[in-house]
Formats: C-alpha cells, sequence, structure tokens
C-alpha cells in the first residue's frame, strides 16, 4: 500500500481545477501578483552565486526573477504541486541555465540536506496540510546560516479586494464555514502569531513580519474586474458549480459594486500581506 498523501486535497484541486485555470490567466495574475513577489524577494537580498528553492512556484514568475538575482554561478529550484502551472513554468524558463522545475510537496519532497541559501515562496506556503512539517522539511534542506522569505495575505478585513467579490458572492451561494486558523487556504497565515509561532516551532528565528499593502489593480474595466475576480479570484471556488443564472446574477450585483472603485486606471481596491523573513535557528 501507498503511503496516503499529506496533501491530497490540494494536490487534487491544483492539478484538476486551479491548476488549468491559472495556466489560462497566468499573465493577468502576474500583473496582479508580481509586485508582491518582488517587494518579498528584495526583501530576502538575494545574492549572485546563491542556491534557492521557490516553494509553490506554480506558473514560474517568482523562479525567473530569483534566477536572474542568483545569476548564472547560481540555482533556483521551483517546487509545485501542480503539473499543468509546471509545465508553464518549464516552457518560460528554457534557455535558463541555473533554473530548473520540479513537481512534488514540499511537506515529504527529498531535498538535500543542508544545500539551499534561501528558501523563497510567493502565496505558496499557506496551502500546506501539515504547516510544521512543512517547514521543518523546507529547514533541513537550508544550510546553518540560510534563511526564508515568503508573502501571505493577511486578514480578509485588510484585503477589499478579496472581501468585496466574496461579500457579494455569498447573497447568491452560501459561503463554507469561515476557516480556523491555519486551515490550509490563502488566509492560513493571517495571524502573525500564528505565522510566528509556526516557524518558531520549525527552529527558525529573527521572525520578521512587515505590512505591504498596495493596491490591486483586477482589471482595466469593471467588466474585466468582474471576469476575473470570479474566474481566478476568491469568488471563483465558490462560483465552480454555480449554474448559469446564479453565475449571471453574480456578475451582474459585481459589476455595481465595483463601480465606486473604477477610474481611468481600472478597478483598483485594496490589499493586505505579510512579507515574512526569518534564519535558521
Amino acid at each position: 500500500m501507498s503511503a496516503p498523501d499529506p496533501n491530497e486535497e490540494q494536490n487534487e484541486f491544483w492539478n484538476d481545477v486551479g491548476g488549468p485555470r491559472w495556466v489560462d490567466g497566468q499573465v493577468d495574475l502576474d500583473e496582479r501578483l508580481d509586485p508582491f513577489g518582488n517587494a518579498a524577494i528584495d526583501a530576502a537580498h538575494v545574492e549572485p552565486g546563491e542556491s534557492v528553492l521557490d516553494i509553490g512556484c506554480g506558473c514560474g514568475s517568482s523562479s525567473l526573477a530569483l534566477a536572474e538575482r542568483v545569476g548564472p554561478q547560481g540555482s533556483v529550484l521551483g517546487l509545485d504541486l501542480s503539473a499543468p502551472m509546471l509545465a508553464r513554468a518549464r516552457e518560460r524558463g528554457e534557455g535558463v541555465a541555473q533554473l530548473r522545475f520540479e513537481l512534488g510537496d514540499a511537506q515529504v519532497y527529498p531535498f538535500e540536506a543542508q544545500s539551499v541559501d534561501l528558501v523563497f515562496s510567493r502565496f505558496g506556503v499557506m496551502f500546506f496540510a501539515d504547516p510544521a512539517a512543512a517547514f521543518a522539511n523546507l529547514k533541513r534542506s537550508m544550510r546553518p546560516d540560510g534563511r526564508i522569505a515568503f508573502v501571505c495575505w493577511q486578514g480578509l478585513e485588510k484585503n477589499p479586494w478579496m472581501a468585496v467579490p466574496l461579500s457579494v458572492t455569498a447573497q447568491h451561494v452560501p459561503p463554507p464555514p469561515p476557516p480556523g486558523p491555519g486551515t490550509p487556504g490563502p488566509l492560513a497565515f493571517a495571524d502573525p502569531d500564528l505565522v510566528r509561532e509556526t516557524l518558531g516551532s520549525a527552529g527558525f528565528r529573527d521572525v520578521e513580519l512587515t505590512a505591504y499593502s498596495p493596491d490591486v489593480n483586477v482589471g482595466r474595466s469593471v467588466e474585466e474586474a468582474v471576469g476575473f475576480l470570479t474566474e481566478l479570484g476568491p469568488s471563483s471556488r465558490l462560483l465552480r458549480d454555480a449554474p448559469a443564472e446564479v453565475r449571471a446574477a453574480v456578475a451582474t450585483d459585481l459589476a455595481e459594486a465595483l463601480g465606486p472603485f473604477a477610474d481611468d486606471n481600472g478597478v483598483e481596491l485594496g490589499s493586505g500581506a505579510w512579507i515574512v523573513t526569518a534564519r535558521c535557528g
């Protein structure tokens, strides 16, 4: 008998549903998420020649940015559960000698011990079924002076770009019960104390969280914003199995709700993220 997959639900979602959608929307998603990833890369102080792990690398945008920072003398390994997203990442990274991608779960992946200078993630660490096990496994891959840097979302109240569409959608589709702290999902690490506790228990020290709160342009028009927020954004899971008439009603109400946020630059809503850095203990 094979061992059970500790992240089976996430594995299934990112290969069967989420991954293909993110591949289709890769350009738009990177446009919206790259500022967060780049801010975290800046906070990581990546140096030429370093060895980096990019956890939850998705379609490869952050891995490509990291590969540029480490240069030809360094190395970047992008790891993700999603085969469709990795296929896109490999296409984008073709010809970058210091960059490679692997399919795997960071909780159990057999990393080479003490081989990595930096573990990085752009919104990838919040989906661990067992965060303590995952971070302990990542720490084993790091050199004694290694460091970790990632970006994760703050709470829903700090993220109108999530809260507005979710509020509208909840008027048509019954939302699931609020997830508990640490439950795998976009807001798993919203609580800074939980982040500190999780990293501390895995053996990290000097844990620092810095708020990063840019406005997010969710579309060049209200129509485009509605499409993004319902197909790829926070409402997408709620609407996955909704009938056409419900999706149409959500789109109509969401367009009305987004109207006050629209101007000549498009539709912009506030966001809140944590940029987290720490060192091996």
